[in-house]
Parts: structure tokens; C-alpha cells; sequence
């Protein structure tokens, strides 16, 4: 394992690389090297998961102070879930770095998502115990930042432009368009207008400070209006 070459892509550099060396061995590693044995990311998994369930609710508390708390755990429970790590850990590229014995790998161990969550996890643990909490917290802000964004839109269920699609083809093959129809606003604070086309026709409209958001608005305006029925 090229140790420097994934510091650069984590961001962070390690005063003790063996605790990173550590985070990604995992335990079969051990079993299979008789004359080198040394300890695997268990530990550091479970010491990272705490830690990042603490930054993750520190987040959502102090950035969204009006949210529920039965919403709160929704959403944090979406963040640290094992599917939302597997893919940190694909983004991160972890997976050629993983130590494990050939049977663990040809089994397909390297891209198994439990491995891949717990892996991250375990890295989350290093980083801490390396360079305390405010080192650990800055990392899973900016490695996170997308999955936190998609969380907040998801809400626990499905996007509205996926459930729109849903519903509508279940009828069989339907036209689904979101046009632009307007931009409002100076470049970095642009407001972004939307009209949903489905098989020529408006369909519903929104408004958004991204285009993205813009198209879900559309798209929870046409559930509203209840194009599933109408098309």
C-alpha cells in the first residue's frame, strides 16, 4: 500500500501512518500473514462510527435548529447507513488499498459494502485518534457534503422527480421534461424557474436557487396536481 498516495486523496496527512495502515487491514489480513500479525480496523470502526454520528448530529442541530427530532434521526440515519459509506468509500477509492488474505478477496471481499462502510469508519477512527476531533470533524464535513445535501432533499423517501417517473410508467413509456424557462438574479445568486413537460403538456412548475432544485419543485408541484392520474 502506497501510504503518501492515499493521504493525498483523503486530504489529510498522518503523523502516525500506522494508525491509517491499521484502518485498512482488515481482520482477515491477519490470519493469513503467520510471521507478521498485527491489529485490523475493528477497533478504530467502532471508535469512528461514534465520531461520526457526533459531527453528523452536531451538524444537523446547528444547521437546521427548526427540524424535529424524529426527522433529525431520519436523516442522520440515511448519512451513516451502510449504502451512503460503501459509496464514500468508492468516491475515496479505498478499495485497492484494503488489506485482506487472497480468500477474503476472491470471494469478493474488496467491494463488499459492509467491508467498505466499516473501512471508512475505521479511517474516521484513525484520523481522530491521529488529529483529534476538530481534524475528524473537518474531514467528514467535506467528505460528506454531498451526502448531506441528499439526505436533507430525501427526507426518508424518494426524491419527487423519482417518484413522479415511478408513477408515470407504470402506465408504460411517458415524455418527462424539465425546461428552463426563466433565470432571475446575478450569477451567484441566481433563482431558477421550471416548468415539468410530460407528453408535450405543463405538467407542473417550481422555482429553486439551482436548477436541481428548481426540477424537484416542478416535480412535487405536478405529484400535487396529480399527473399520475391525469396522464
Amino acid at each position: 500500500m502506497n501510504s503518501s498516495e492515499f493521504q493525498k486523496i483523503l486530504s489529510y496527512r498522518f503523523r502516525k501512518p500506522e494508525l491509517l495502515t491499521r484502518a485498512l487491514t482488515h481482520s482477515s489480513f491477519n490470519g493469513s500473514q503467520e510471521e507478521y500479525q498485527e491489529e485490523n480496523y475493528e477497533k478504530l470502526e467502532f471508535l469512528g462510527d461514534a465520531f461520526l454520528d457526533a459531527v453528523v448530529s452536531q451538524w444537523l442541530i446547528q444547521d437546521h435548529p427548526d427540524m424535529k427530532e424524529g426527522d433529525l434521526s431520519k436523516t442522520r440515519a440515511l448519512i451513516v447507513c451502510e449504502k451512503s459509506l460503501a459509496r464514500i468509500a468508492l468516491q475515496l477509492g479505498i478499495p485497492p488499498f484494503i488489506r485482506m488474505s487472497r480468500g477474503e478477496e476472491i470471494t469478493g471481499g474488496r467491494d463488499r459494502p459492509s467491508i467498505l462502510a466499516d473501512t471508512v469508519e475505521a479511517v474516521i477512527g484513525a484520523i481522530f485518534l491521529d488529529g483529534g476531533y476538530d481534524a475528524v470533524r473537518d474531514f467528514i464535513l467535506k467528505t460528506f457534503r454531498e451526502t448531506f445535501q441528499e439526505a436533507l432533499q430525501d427526507g426518508g423517501k424518494k426524491d419527487f422527480k423519482t417518484q413522479l417517473q415511478e408513477l408515470l410508467q407504470q402506465r408504460g413509456t411517458v415524455e418527462i421534461r424539465y425546461v428552463v424557462v426563466k433565470e432571475e438574479g446575478p450569477p451567484h445568486d441566481k433563482t431558477f424557474y421550471v416548468n415539468l413537460i410530460i407528453e408535450g403538456s405543463l405538467g407542473g412548475s417550481g422555482q429553486g436557487r439551482s436548477k436541481k432544485e428548481a426540477e424537484q419543485r416542478a416535480a412535487e408541484d405536478g405529484l400535487k396536481r396529480g399527473v399520475g392520474i391525469v396522464f
